[in-house]
């Protein structure tokens, strides 16, 4: 009877010890879970480039001659607006120039600028939205055109979502109206937040 009691007794501790290894490692599951989750709601400046293609986007020149130049750049179903921006100030040398819009996407990934962390914490946009206001810049660092915009959203029943444009998703148009200058605007690195900042200074020849 003895030898039956501590049977029982040991292989209860032995469940106890399984049960509590497990719980350990589920604990360390959940919690690594949620730190890949929590990273990913992040991204840093330098990772928020273009994720995409404009493939139908087409541009028209408003003002022919003129050394200020006037463009319209439409995008239609599927194109990545800001994938299209970027290309459109490479293939026109664009070196200057501040730009609206209206339209309507199906899916973005607008950011919220978290100075603490010096990244971007994501504000993902699903479905149909009304693009009520985008607006943005263009400019240089480090001899390449940096596209700078925000957004501003409209859902169905009227409410609003806005932040820096990391992606977005044309659905069926969105209708951007560019300024070239004809000039060259530059933009520096700043260490306090990581961010490429416009720099307007004429002393400012070469990028950090």
């Amino acid at each position: 009877m003895r030898t039956n009691n501590r049977w029982v007794t040991e292989n209860s501790m032995i469940k106890i010890k399984q049960l509590s290894h497990a719980l350990l490692l589920g604990g360390i599951a959940i919690t690594t879970v949620y730190s890949q989750d929590a990273a990913s709601e992040y991204v840093a400046p330098p990772d928020t480039g273009p994720k995409g293609k404009a493939p139908t986007m087409k541009v028209q020149l408003l003002n022919p001659g003129e050394p200020t130049k006037q463009y319209a750049v439409i995008f239609y179903q599927g194109d990545e607006a800001l994938s299209g921006m970027l290309e459109f100030a490479q293939k026109y040398h664009v070196t200057s120039a501040h730009f609206t819009a209206i339209g309507a996407v199906n899916g973005a990934t607008l950011g919220w600028f978290d100075p603490q962390r010096k990244m971007y914490k994501k504000v993902p946009i699903q479905g149909q939205h009304e693009v009520i206001g985008m607006s943005g810049d263009i400019a240089l660092y480090q001899e390449k055109p940096v596209v700078h915009t925000h957004m501003l959203v409209g859902n169905s029943d009227g409410t609003t979502q806005g932040g820096h444009v990391l992606a977005a998703y044309v659905s069926p148009t969105l209708e951007v109206m560019v300024t070239a200058d004809p000039v060259t605007m530059q933009k520096r690195f700043d260490p306090d937040t990581d961010l490429t900042l416009i720099d307007p200074s004429p002393a400012n020849k070469e990028e950090k």
